[in-house]
């Protein structure tokens, strides 16, 4: 029995988010090693109270594999265009401001002509 909590013990320091549950009064380390008698380091069974360090890996894993995978060639020739554009539509924009402010001539109305007799 004094085995199982030198067991416990090493468990409790490998996991010291336990300490937060303890302090707030959630949970005791009384009934932590009552978990810890009948389930064991089963991660089913501490799932709501261990964080899970191997999602977060797998996530600074993944994020590092496609900042890796990145073509920055790609990246930098879209931003190009995407200037080009940017730069096309302000030139489009300033040009017709302009353009529009120097005309003043009053616009007179064509005839209408009619070919299918309406």
């Amino acid at each position: 029995m004094n085995n199982k909590k030198e067991e416990f013990k090493k468990f409790a320091s490998l996991h010291p988010e336990l300490i937060k549950y303890v302090k707030n009064n959630e949970m005791s380390w009384q009934k932590f090693y009552e978990i810890y008698d009948i389930y064991g380091d089963d991660q089913n069974a501490w799932s709501t109270y261990l964080e899970d360090k191997t999602t977060s890996n797998m996530s600074l894993d993944s994020i590092s594999k496609m900042v890796k995978n990145v073509d920055m060639n790609s990246i930098q020739k879209h931003i190009n265009t995407a200037q080009k554009a940017l730069g096309f539509i302000s030139e489009l924009t300033t040009k017709n401001a302009s353009s529009a402010s120097s005309i003043k001539t009053p616009l007179t109305p064509r005839p209408l002509n009619k070919f299918f007799e309406d």
